[in-house]
C-alpha cells in the first residue's frame, strides 16, 4: 500500500526502516503515550522484530509514515475478533521532529479512509490518555467523535489514567480522507 500526501507518505513497512525506526522511536515522550508493549529504550532488536512482524499481513494492519525519506512514524489498526471484528482499534506515533506540523492529523485521516475500505470495517476507534491532547485534536480535526471518558481505564509507569474514546463511523459526520 502506498498513499502520497502533501507532507508524508503512508507505506508498508521495509526491513531497511530499521535504523530511522530506532531513531525516532526511542523516545520516552513517545511510549508514554502508547501500550506497555511498545518498549523503551527502543532498540534495533526490538525494530528488527517489529519489521519482521509487519511483513505477514495483507492488506497491512501497520503502516509507516514517511517524511523526508525515512520511516518517522507509525499508524496501526488492531481489528477487533467476534461480534465486533467490524471494526478496529486505532494507534499511531510520530518521531518528535517531526511533530506540530499536521502531519499526524493528514496521516489518519488518509490511513483511516484507506482502512475502513481495504479491512472492509464498519467503525475505527481510539483511546487517548485524558492528558494527551494533542492526540484527542488530531482525531477531532478528521472527524472522530468522543464518545466517552473511560475512567481509571489505564496504567502507565504506575500511574492510573482516565482515557477518552473516540470513534469514527462513516457517515456520521465524516471527514477522514
Amino acid at each position: 500500500m502506498q498513499i502520497d500526501l502533501a507532507a508524508c507518505r503512508l507505506r508498508n513497512w521495509r526491513a531497511t526502516d530499521a535504523e530511522s525506526l530506532v531513531r525516532h522511536a526511542n523516545d520516552r515522550g513517545i511510549a508514554a503515550s502508547l501500550r506497555d508493549r511498545f518498549p523503551h529504550p527502543y532498540t534495533r532488536d526490538d525494530a528488527t522484530q517489529f519489521l519482521a512482524r509487519t511483513a505477514e499481513h495483507e492488506p497491512p494492519g501497520i503502516i509507516a509514515i514517511e517524511v523526508a525519506d525515512e520511516a518517522a512514524g507509525c499508524i496501526g489498526f488492531e481489528r477487533c475478533g467476534d461480534v465486533e471484528r467490524v471494526g478496529a482499534e486505532l494507534g499511531y506515533w510520530l518521531g518528535r521532529e517531526h511533530w506540530g506540523r499536521g502531519i499526524m492529523t493528514r496521516a489518519v485521516g488518509a490511513a483511516t479512509s484507506w482502512a475502513l475500505e481495504a479491512h472492509g470495517l464498519e467503525r475505527i476507534f481510539a483511546k487517548a490518555l485524558v492528558t494527551n491532547l494533542a492526540s484527542h485534536r488530531v482525531l477531532e480535526k478528521v472527524g472522530f467523535q468522543r464518545e466517552g471518558l473511560l475512567r481509571r481505564s489505564a496504567i502507565k509507569a504506575g500511574v492510573v489514567h482516565d482515557q477518552v474514546l473516540y470513534a469514527f463511523v462513516p457517515g456520521a459526520g465524516d471527514v477522514a480522507r
